[in-house]
Formats: C-alpha cells, sequence, structure tokens
C-alpha cells in the first residue's frame, strides 16, 4: 500500500510542473520529508524570529523544497507547518546566509526569497 502511494504520488510530482491541488499539504510534506534528500536546517536560536521557528530545506528532482515551522503569533510555543515548492537555488542560499549587502534579519529574507513559493496544495 505505502508503494502504491509512493508511486500515485511520483506520478503527479512528473505530471506537474508544480504541484497542483489534487496533492494534500500533508501528503506533499511526508513525501517531502521521506524521499527528499535533506540539504540544511535553521533552528529558532539561529533564526532569532519572533515568527519563525525552523526552516528546513530539501532537494527532490532538482528543485529545492522548504518546510517551514511558523509560530501562530510571536507569544505563542504552537507552530504551523508550510510547504514551499520550486525554489530557486539562488534564493536559498540567499535566505541562509544573506544576498549581497543583505543586512536583513532571517524573517525579512523569508518574506523576500522564500515566501511567495507556497506550494498549491490543500
Amino acid at each position: 500500500m505505502k508503494n502504491l502511494f509512493i508511486t500515485a504520488l511520483t506520478s503527479l510530482l512528473f505530471s506537474f510542473n508544480s504541484f497542483s491541488q489534487d496533492v494534500s499539504c500533508d501528503d506533499l510534506l511526508a513525501f517531502i520529508k521521506s524521499e527528499g534528500y535533506y540539504k540544511a536546517s535553521l533552528s529558532r536560536y539561529t533564526l532569532n524570529s519572533s515568527w519563525l521557528h525552523k526552516v528546513t530545506a530539501y532537494s527532490y528532482d532538482y528543485k529545492t523544497y522548504v518546510v517551514a515551522e511558523i509560530k501562530n503569533n510571536e507569544y505563542s510555543y504552537q507552530t504551523n507547518t508550510y510547504i514551499f515548492c520550486g525554489i530557486p537555488s539562488q534564493n536559498w542560499s540567499n535566505f541562509r546566509y544573506g544576498g549581497y549587502g543583505g543586512s536583513q534579519s532571517y524573517g525579512e529574507r523569508f518574506h523576500k526569497y522564500i515566501i511567495n513559493y507556497q506550494c498549491n496544495c490543500y
């Protein structure tokens, strides 16, 4: 059954340039975490952000996917998990290390380089 699920999800991956609303975000998240290649992760201590808790990048089929745990509010310990698809490698690098002349915070860089790539899933 698991192989059938992975086969079906893989065929969806190859059918579309980007993920469509035919894939649930939970299924996509599970697939990327299990089948994707782990690239890097930044924790809340490194991020030093009032709203970003953890940001992890994966690579699958030569594309970068980012899984972000975002706090419900700046005082909350609870987070929601979001997945971002097809992020250009340069955007991930600029977020992680800062772009040319960029002294922005991780939160500002997340808005600049990652947030517009939220996956089209349900």
